[in-house]
């Protein structure tokens, strides 16, 4: 299990390479770096017996996103379009950025 700094951000489009949900791409919702999890849109799909609140006036059964391992998944490139693994790389103002190690294109701008 990873703990602490995550190789994906919020926002980040992820494909899921391990689980139930493998093969499906998706948005980063939420990252949680103390227990090396990840919240991914429309992945890991699980059902919550709702009870009615202020929030949610009318209770069920609703389906949401439970957390993913972070080693199950991997960020889609917005080169190449390909999941790949990242690199770190100093830009020439000091600014330590992310790199797609299969077309080299610089993921955080």
């Amino acid at each position: 299990m990873a703990k602490g700094k995550l190789s994906v951000k919020k926002g980040d489009t992820v494909s899921v390479i391990a689980g139930k949900s493998k093969g499906k791409k998706g948005k980063v919702l939420r990252t949680e770096p103390s227990i090396g999890r990840v919240v991914v849109e429309g992945v890991n799909m699980v059902k919550k017996h709702q009870k009615p609140n202020q929030k949610i006036m009318q209770g069920g059964i609703i389906d949401k996103e439970a957390p993913i391992d972070v080693s199950n998944v991997m960020l889609v490139c917005k080169g190449c379009g390909k999941p790949t693994r990242t690199g770190h790389k100093e830009l020439d103002n000091g600014k330590t950025v992310r790199f797609c190690r299969k077309c080299g294109e610089v993921i955080d701008k």
